[in-house]
């Protein structure tokens, strides 16, 4: 086992892989608002176009998007966002990953407006606040408060995610994983190894979201 963790870069594999789940978390955090925001628009277009989104990246396999990624889009449309294979599937494992996952952050901040009691939405209208003035002032501060777990699980669900970007060619943790695996003998104790890399992950950060949302939760 010394001789496999001297020959492979598991840390390496691991940074990237914390990497790929940091930029899609900002990605997915980023597009997941704006598409919250149709949801809750009052325009009727534009709830349309939210639930759209919503409906079909919730209901499309990720491993599905990510293939199509790299056939379709690269190999097919030629839309190629680097020279090199392993930056290419890298950066669109962070479309991917980002653009799926938006779908899930939007639905846990709807779930945060819809704790908002309507009575301040009413209030902000009748001061003269405009739409966009009682988004940004007064729901979505309030619905990202109440919507921290939800998006705790979001993120987490992210992070587990990533190993999807294997079947791309992304040299994450998984993909190296299924190298070692198939190179080596001892699956299961190198199974076990990446299993508790993992869990180093996210256990950590779904106790400090869990607190978070405790100390940061709206009194009603």
């Amino acid at each position: 086992m010394a001789d496999i963790l001297a020959r492979y870069d598991i840390l390496g594999a691991f940074w990237l892989t914390i990497q790929l789940a940091a930029w899609s978390a900002v990605g997915s955090l980023i597009l997941g608002t704006i598409v919250a925001v149709l949801r809750v628009s009052p325009v009727r277009v534009f709830q349309v176009i939210g639930t759209a989104y919503v409906n079909t990246f919730r209901n499309t396999p990720l491993t599905l998007l990510m293939v199509f990624s790299i056939l379709g889009l690269t190999y097919i449309l030629g839309l190629q966002l680097s020279a090199d294979v392993s930056t290419n599937a890298f950066l669109w494992a962070i479309i991917v990953l980002s653009v799926y996952h938006a779908a899930f952050v939007c639905e846990a901040l709807r779930s945060g407006v819809n704790t908002i009691p309507a009575g301040q939405a009413e209030a902000a209208r009748s001061i003269g606040l405009t739409f966009n003035q009682s988004l940004t002032e007064v729901l979505l501060p309030q619905a990202f408060r109440g919507a921290i777990a939800p998006l705790g699980s979001t993120l987490i669900a992210l992070i587990k995610n990533t190993t999807v970007a294997a079947v791309i060619g992304a040299a994450e943790a998984a993909g190296l994983m299924a190298e070692i695996v198939e190179n080596e003998t001892g699956g299961l104790l190198i199974a076990l190894i990446f299993a508790g890399g993992f869990v180093l992950l996210t256990l950590p950060l779904g106790v400090l979201l869990t607190s978070l949302s405790q100390k940061l939760a709206v009194k009603r």
